[in-house]
């Protein structure tokens, strides 16, 4: 067909100030969009999304192709809403307005059909654009009463790696509303948040966004005792503590931290046991201003075997912390305070561990602790 090799200039060409000759191409586009013809309104939604991959000013062109990709959408072949997504999908990419419009125009609907899908590929391009969708705050509650969650959360235990990352992304979008909170947490999403945490590197965004989740769901009794009960969940947590990049540390610190502040005498023993004090004593010196605050409220926490009785002073013991860092010369003063740290945390463990045997040896059980000092944070 003649028309469907018709092209809009690249933004390089140098030929957009030509605004008839756009507006010419774009009629043409338009005209097979919304024509009888399927292949050729298939070809005119590939030849959108080919043009609208990387230029903002052909999201911009093409915008009234919108209600027809959405309709393409809801009445087409599998072929035909592929095409459709996936013009739709780069129409959305960094354009608010276009995100709004397509929601407005209906496409939530098709959207939801094609989540449910046993094509794992409609899934997954259904499920990126949930994710593209959900980036705009005015879209946020519509998505959210249109069902979408649960079938994120199952895409998130069950569906392929990439739509498996995207449902989680966009169930971090939706969490910002706190009603979706309840619905999330109900549907006990946190193993498969783990899941998907240890298979990703610790670098990476995906991981952030897994624990920046976490951070909220420990907010909640069910996820608290969803993460320890989880084989390695808490350990998982501790890794990205202390391997992951600067956000991701921050909000995996949050997390422990809110776990050992809403029930201290459950889960104190559970975070020292996975090894936290190391990581802990480096985001002291190292993590950003909010990881360091979260950092010295844990290790806080977790020296006090008493809870309410401390053996150090919170303010000696940060002294100490900056002394080391304060007292070292030399370029390497990071690295060099990091292997005095962990001596420190070598020869503390060493200690605690003697002390441990000790107790098991002398102690009977009536006179191992019974009870514990009842919690500041409630259960939600």
């Amino acid at each position: 067909m003649a028309s469907s090799e018709m092209q809009i200039p690249s933004e390089d060409s140098g030929d957009l100030g030509g605004g008839g000759r756009v507006a010419v191409l774009v009629q043409g586009i338009m005209e097979r969009i919304r024509s009888e013809d399927e292949d050729g309104r298939i070809q005119a939604a590939r030849e959108i999304r080919r043009l609208t991959k990387t230029s903002a000013k052909h999201r911009r062109y093409l915008s009234e192709s919108i209600e027809p990709l959405v309709s393409m959408l809801r009445y087409g072949s599998p072929e035909s809403g592929e095409a459709a997504m996936l013009g739709l999908l780069n129409l959305a990419v960094r354009d608010e307005r276009n995100k709004i419009k397509i929601v407005d125009a209906g496409a939530l609907e098709p959207l939801i059909y094609f989540l449910e899908s046993t094509n794992s590929c409609l899934q997954e391009y259904a499920t990126a654009s949930v994710l593209t969708l959900s980036a705009t705050s005015v879209n946020k509650p519509k998505i959210s009463a249109s069902g979408a969650i649960p079938l994120l959360v199952k895409i998130l235990k069950d569906g392929n790696q990439q739509a498996r990352i995207d449902a989680m992304m966009a169930l971090y979008n939706l969490s910002t509303i706190p009603n979706n909170l309840n619905t999330l947490i109900s549907l006990q999403p946190i193993p498969a948040v783990i899941k998907l945490l240890r298979s990703c590197k610790k670098s990476s965004r995906t991981v952030e966004k897994c624990c920046a989740l976490l951070e909220l769901l420990m907010g909640y009794e069910e996820g608290r005792a969803a993460l320890t009960f989880e084989e390695g969940g808490v350990l998982t947590v501790v890794e990205v503590l202390e391997g992951g990049a600067p956000s991701s540390r921050e909000h995996a610190v949050g997390a422990l931290l809110t776990m050992c502040q809403s029930d201290y005498c459950r889960y104190r023993d559970i975070i020292l046991k996975e090894g936290a004090i190391p990581g802990l004593l480096e985001l002291t010196i190292q993590g950003t201003p909010t990881s360091q605050a979260k950092a010295h409220q844990l290790l806080d926490l977790l020296r006090n075997t008493s809870h309410k009785k401390s053996g150090m002073r919170a303010d000696a013991f940060q002294n100490i912390v900056s002394d080391i860092v304060f007292r070292i010369d030399g370029d390497d003063r990071a690295g060099k305070a990091k292997k005095m740290l962990a001596e420190m945390v070598q020869i503390s463990m060493e200690q605690s561990l003697r002390h441990l045997q000790q107790r098991a040896v002398l102690c009977t059980p009536k006179e191992l602790p019974v009870g514990c000092p009842p919690s500041g944070v409630h259960s939600k």
